[in-house]
């Protein structure tokens, strides 16, 4: 993976996820992750019984955006996503609880699942490297 778009996925702290439901309904939700930059992997905790949680287990296919917690107008940058939500039994999902709340220990008191999101694609908009510069990143290649 492209190393500037680990080092600003890492540096961030939450991002929003996309998610359509049965009926074609979409849903987007935010969400505090912990980012697994050898894996290409992104865990959330959220209870089971969200609207979100809920459309997800029916419809693994997610898409999603990660913006820097502190915004710059002159210097835009942003991660856009598209990827799959992962089975717990994954092998790619095994330890995702203590790498969650190894970044946020504050949520070991909080009740909640942790979810796995396996990223495919990533586009990063980075304008301190130019304006409009585009970095992709595809797990395929």
């Amino acid at each position: 993976m492209n190393e500037k778009i680990a080092a600003f996925i890492d540096k961030q702290t939450s991002g929003s996820l996309a998610c359509v439901d049965e009926t074609g309904q979409p849903w987007c939700f935010s969400f505090f992750y912990s980012w697994d930059a050898a894996k290409g992997l992104l865990h959330y905790k959220s209870s089971g019984d969200t609207r979100h949680s809920i459309i997800l287990r029916g419809s693994q296919k997610i898409a999603g955006t990660i913006l820097p917690d502190k915004l710059n107008l002159l210097q835009i940058k942003g991660i856009q996503f598209e990827g799959v939500l992962l089975a717990e039994t994954d092998p790619l999902a095994i330890g995702a609880s203590t790498h969650y709340h190894k970044k946020h220990p504050m949520a070991l008191a909080m009740p909640g699942e942790i979810w796995t999101l396996r990223l495919d694609h990533i586009k990063f908009t980075d304008n301190s490297l130019g304006i409009g510069k585009k970095l992709n990143w595809n797990r395929e290649s």
